[in-house]
């Protein structure tokens, strides 16, 4: 069976600034929340993904990741936002 990835488009939800200013935050959040699972689970760092030896190259704070992995945090989670919003949710700031 070949799997074929059906995401919902989200290509013409245009995100408010407000949330533009917070991605890095949620990003971090997402990577610190993925860190916690891997750590909970017997992880520790390790140069390459192993998973006998329980070992993984992004347990490293998200400052230290590379780029790429950062864009994959953002991505994700923008994607997320893009969803909830299309689905008629809405997002606030308490004050």
């Amino acid at each position: 069976m070949k799997y074929e990835p059906k995401p919902i488009d989200t290509s013409d939800v245009v995100l408010p600034d407000e949330i533009l200013e917070i991605v890095e935050i949620l990003a971090k959040n997402t990577h610190d929340v993925w860190a916690k699972g891997k750590i909970h689970e017997g992880y520790v760092y390790g140069k390459v993904i192993d998973t006998e030896k329980k070992t993984h190259p992004s347990l490293v704070s998200y400052e230290d990741l590379p780029e790429s992995e950062k864009d994959y945090d953002r991505n994700t989670l923008l994607e997320t936002i893009r969803l909830l919003l299309k689905l008629g949710y809405k997002i606030e700031k308490r004050r």
